[in-house]
């Protein structure tokens, strides 16, 4: 069990860490030692009970459709888990993993707004279900792109050190990367230091906040709080197995909180293209390279 436990991921969602692994990890134990299954199966699988979910939510079973995604989810997080046990993964799995992901989001949204519509004739649930699908995915459209502008500005950041071994030109500045840190934590407070004037409310929540972050560290949670996974289990478990009154306002308020976490990262995001600029703006040589 401290094999698997140990293929589990180094940060997590709440939901999963408290509510998932402690089950999906004893799963993972038995499939590992008396299955041959592979990651792929497993994706398959998880597709295969994510579809089911769909179907149930389409003939208006709440409950089924709930308990089969919450299922389908827990294989989908076995199959990472296998593969980093018995070094089975492949780069295609990684590919079938997220694809399989959003087929299941789409049908089980699809699933849940047809049911609803034919037992009520609200046009309400049809704009759930399309709501539902297109923020999960922006939320996985957004993610990768906001990786290809971090690891734009890591290598602006390394080319600025003379570590890389790139020649500098005469007359060129040369920094250690001491001083390129020194020179980023300086800009970061400069940027932060609006954040004062915030009003005292403000201030008490993010205060509040920080002092959970202990916390959130030992039982490895992602600082934030709500995202993408703890969204499908507010909308396809939590809110079916309360009832059909809770679709509605269990799923919107999930909905907010997912696109108030998107813009959060994407302002720090901002955040973080505009130290580089701030950093050392004479040693960059590719005026196209350039970040505002």
């Amino acid at each position: 069990m401290d094999d698997v436990r140990a293929t589990c991921k180094l940060k997590d969602s709440w939901w999963t860490v408290f509510l998932v692994d402690p089950v999906a990890c004893r799963l993972t134990l038995l499939a590992a030692n008396h299955t041959a299954i592979t990651p792929n199966g497993l994706s398959r699988l998880s597709l295969a009970l994510g579809v089911a979910s769909a179907l149930w939510f389409a003939a208006g079973q709440l409950a089924a459709g709930a308990v089969l995604f919450y299922l389908s989810f827990m294989v989908d997080c076995m199959d990472g888990k296998i593969a980093r046990l018995k070094g089975t993964g492949t780069v295609f799995g990684l590919w079938v993993d997220y694809v399989g992901d959003r087929i299941r989001v789409i049908c089980c949204a699809a699933g849940l707004a047809f049911g609803q519509y034919m037992m009520t004739g609200d046009v309400a649930y049809v704009l759930l279900g399309a709501g539902v699908a297109v923020l999960d995915l922006f939320r996985y459209v957004n993610a990768p792109q906001m990786k290809r502008v971090r690891d734009a500005v890591r290598e602006d950041r390394e080319a600025l050190s003379p570590a890389t071994g790139d020649p500098r030109e005469p007359g060129e500045v040369s920094v250690t990367r001491e001083e390129i840190d020194a020179v980023l934590d300086e800009a970061v407070a400069l940027i932060d230091a609006p954040a004062a004037s915030r009003p005292g409310g403000v201030r008490r929540v993010l205060g509040t906040y920080r002092l959970i972050g202990p916390f959130l560290a030992r039982y490895r949670i992602r600082t934030h709080l709500v995202s993408g996974i703890e969204f499908h289990a507010a909308v396809f478990v939590a809110a079916p197995l309360l009832g059909s009154w809770a679709l509605l306002p269990v799923s919107t308020g999930a909905g907010a909180l997912l696109l108030l976490n998107e813009v959060y990262l994407v302002y720090r995001l901002w955040r973080f293209t505009r130290v580089p600029a701030a950093a050392a703006p004479a040693v960059r040589k590719d005026p196209q390279r350039v970040l505002v």
